[in-house]
């Protein structure tokens, strides 16, 4: 089997890629399961009750989210209602949403997902290697297919993660720093890995925000607004391709551009 995950999704820019490039995607590549960041969905900030719907209506799976998720308040209302919909697992008990789930793929196979936050420049939560333990431990016997999104900001914390889940789930898929990096591997044990999946969004822009917000800032260090830029948009992700016993036989990065499929 194969599954997608598609690289965090910023603003309008970023939902109209993922609305225009993911059906061909899918297609082409002949994809069973879609999984996506969301958590910049909503103006580069947060998700809404109406943009997840709309990810939903372009045939994503699972939303997966990370320390952004919490930036439109009113998820605060929604974010129960929704299975599919997750924030990271290590955040303490009490916190509303859910971390991880199980999900049945059209074919019939039982996927694992786990959402969990990085600690190293980030907020103090509870520690993702030790949560990721226990959310292992909860679908073990339901599942061979396991995979994990790291929301991280530090490359070492996110590559320590791969090494640590290495043979016990079939992907660690690192994101939060909107930078697709070229170190896909799969590791001894047979786990997918990458630090970062990349963006879907503008690229003519510091991470999927204007570029003279964001220099503003650096210069003047003050508050300032951030406005999701607008060209140059391209869907980045990852392919896994999952062998019989659920161990990743491909990890494969892909990387389009809203101008490339104009010319097809």
């Amino acid at each position: 089997m194969k599954i997608l995950f598609i690289g965090d999704i910023v603003g309008k820019p970023g939902r109209r890629a993922v609305r225009e490039l993911l059906p061909w995607i899918v297609e082409e590549k002949r994809i069973d399961l879609v999984i996506a960041n969301c958590e910049n969905a909503a103006a580069g900030f947060g998700v809404t009750s109406e943009v997840v719907e709309e990810l939903y209506g372009c045939h994503i799976d699972v939303l997966t989210s990370g320390n952004h998720i919490w930036d439109k308040k009113e998820i605060m209302d929604f974010v129960e209602g929704y299975e599919t919909l997750l924030r990271p697992a290590n955040y303490p008990e009490g916190a509303p949403g859910r971390g991880s789930l199980v999900i049945t793929t059209p074919g019939g196979i039982s996927v694992g997902v786990i959402n969990l936050a990085g600690r190293v420049f980030m907020h103090p939560l509870d520690c993702p290697f030790r949560t990721a333990d226990r959310e292992i431990g909860k679908m073990k016997n339901k599942v061979s297919v396991i995979i994990v999104d790291m929301h991280a900001e530090a490359t070492s914390e996110k590559i320590a993660m791969g090494w640590y889940l290495d043979g016990r789930v079939t992907a660690v898929l690192g994101t939060h720093t909107h930078v697709q990096t070229a170190d896909e591997r799969i590791l001894p044990g047979g786990t997918g890995y990458i630090t970062d999946v990349g963006m879907t969004g503008p690229f003519d822009s510091v991470i999927g925000i204007t570029k003279e917000s964001i220099m503003q800032r650096f210069l003047l260090q003050i508050p300032n607004k951030f406005d999701v830029a607008k060209r140059d948009v391209r869907l980045q992700g990852v392919i896994v391709e999952i062998d019989h016993n659920g161990r990743a036989a491909g990890i494969g990065r892909v990387s389009v551009s809203m101008e490339e499929e104009q010319g097809r």
